[in-house]
């Protein structure tokens, strides 16, 4: 057998073709531990997660938490050559924090001023304090992302999530009461998040009205889970990461003022009904396009603002002679 061939059958892997690893390569007593230590997060978090899954059904806030775990799962996939690529130690201070996730996640149960949401929050604590434990620092170093992305998943405490989304609906209403008031024959009253709309000096009822479904934090949670991501993926300079990750949050907004103002112009133009029901919601669909389509242009912004030098190696040629 040449030497080419040892080489190549000494680095491939049975699991897949060219070498490449598969989950299924894991030994078999890492497998048993994860199931075990998966039915008892289960187990524990049971209530709490079949609640949140009954959220996420429920309230189109936060109906994109379905796609949260699997965004998570993907990121986790990224870096699979690496995990299995390393040996498992084993840390003890895992267990400590796991026993810690889940007597806060009983004192917010049995305690009369518990928080849904820090049970939630113990949740997600209790997966990367078992991971610490099977693997060790080593493992938490290319697994926390996908763990801390699941926080995307866990809806805001009402009083935060309204604290947060008013100032927005205020905004869009007045950008987008504004921006109406300089189309000739238009003009528009602003009463707080509720713009009342005259054409020709005839109200056009009904009023309209930046609810909590037209504030932006919808499109704005998504978003910034998406740019996190595409942030994580993308292989680019440490700054140029933290700029797309902090340009998600203007972005979003100024898609959701896009928003309120077409809305505005569809109300004064072509028909009320067609700003409620399924209008509405595909209306807020198409800011995603938008969305993306500005940050995907400050990314190629970005990339040719500075071109890394490149060092040229001239080929050398070398020539025997006859002695």
């Amino acid at each position: 057998m040449s030497e080419t061939a040892m080489l190549t059958a000494d680095t491939e892997r049975p699991g897949e073709p060219g070498g490449a690893p598969l989950w299924r390569d894991l030994p078999t007593h890492v497998w048993v531990k994860v199931l075990l230590l998966s039915a008892l997060w289960w187990w524990l978090f049971r209530g709490d997660l079949g609640a949140l899954v009954d959220t996420w059904a429920n309230d189109n806030s936060w109906s994109h938490g379905f796609l949260i775990p699997l965004f998570s799962l993907y990121l986790l996939n990224q870096h699979k050559r690496e995990i299995l690529a390393l040996r498992a130690r084993p840390n003890y201070l895992g267990l400590v924090f796991l026993l810690g996730c889940i007597l806060i996640y009983m004192f917010n149960v049995i305690s009369p001023s518990g928080y849904a949401y820090f049970r939630q929050l113990a949740m997600i604590a209790a997966i990367g304090s078992m991971i610490l434990l099977l693997g060790g620092w080593r493992f938490i170093r290319l697994t926390w992302l996908p763990v801390v992305f699941l926080l995307f998943a866990v809806p805001i405490p009402q009083r935060y999530y309204f604290a947060l989304t008013s100032p927005m609906r205020q905004w869009a209403a007045f950008v987008s009461a504004h921006i109406l008031n300089v189309v000739p024959g238009i003009e528009t009253s602003l009463r707080g998040v509720v713009i009342a709309i005259y054409q020709d000096g005839k109200f056009i009822p009904p009023e309209l009205n930046v609810a909590e479904a037209c504030s932006g934090m919808r499109l704005l949670m998504a978003f910034v889970a998406l740019g996190v991501a595409m942030a994580y993926l993308h292989y680019r300079p440490l700054w140029h990461r933290l700029v797309l990750l902090a340009s998600t949050v203007p972005i979003a907004i100024f898609c959701n003022m896009v928003r309120v103002t077409s809305t505005g112009f569809i109300h004064t133009f072509i028909h009320p009904k067609y700003t409620q029901g399924v209008y509405h919601d595909m209306l807020g669909i198409a800011m995603l396009p938008l969305a993306f389509a500005m940050y995907g242009g400050l990314a190629w912004f970005m990339s040719g603002l500075f071109v890394e030098d490149t060092e040229i190696v001239p080929d050398i040629i070398v020539r025997k002679r006859d002695v």
